[in-house]
């Protein structure tokens, strides 16, 4: 298959995720500092998964620059990251309504998990479906220091069960700073 219309479609699955994201963000009750101060739970929620779909979308957009075709399993685990991804306004809301609830937490974080995990596996599939492409196989690093943001997230499901109950909540944030670092420094070849 053409990358062309199949980066199209995943584009613009992003920006709708992204508008629906923004729409579920609470109102200030008034035009105060403090009442948007009151709100900043949500802004960094909000912020986490803003980020998360911005890296996506940056990383897509760098590696169909290198390709032309995809085949079936690329496909596939693309269409089951956009199922993922869609759940991202549901669960972002719940946590920044929730911020203290296990729960809420444990679902944000394994949303995370789960998109990050299925990230790398899109990746490796799209190398994989372009065996003969130069620039590919010279980008085709390590997957060791793609897991940094799972080992983060995974310090702060320790938080969260034990003595911080929004560990997961800044452990997504930390982790998804990394992974952006991380694919920023694949696409520059550091």
């Amino acid at each position: 298959m053409q990358t062309n219309r199949f980066e199209t479609f995943i584009d613009a699955i992003i920006a709708i995720i992204i508008t629906v994201l923004i729409l579920k963000i609470a109102q200030p009750v008034n035009p105060t500092l403090s009442a948007i101060w009151d709100l900043k739970v949500f802004y960094i929620a909000y912020l986490i998964s803003f980020l998360t779909l911005f890296n996506i979308w940056y990383t897509n957009h760098n590696l169909f620059k290198k390709i032309d075709n995809i085949d079936n399993n690329v496909v596939w685990i693309y269409g089951i990251m956009t199922f993922i991804i869609s759940l991202i306004p549901y669960f972002t809301t719940w946590v920044a309504l929730n911020i203290e609830a296990i729960p809420a937490e444990t679902m944000f974080g394994l949303l995370f998990v789960s998109i990050n995990i299925l990230h790398i596996l899109s990746v490796k599939a799209i190398y994989k479906s372009n065996p003969y492409n130069k620039e590919l196989q010279k980008a085709d690093k390590n997957i060791y220091y793609q897991l940094i943001p799972e080992i983060i997230i995974f310090i702060g499901f320790i938080l969260t069960y034990t003595i911080y109950r929004p560990g997961i909540y800044f452990s997504c944030l930390i982790a998804i700073v990394m992974w952006i670092f991380i694919s920023w420094s694949e696409d520059n070849g550091d």
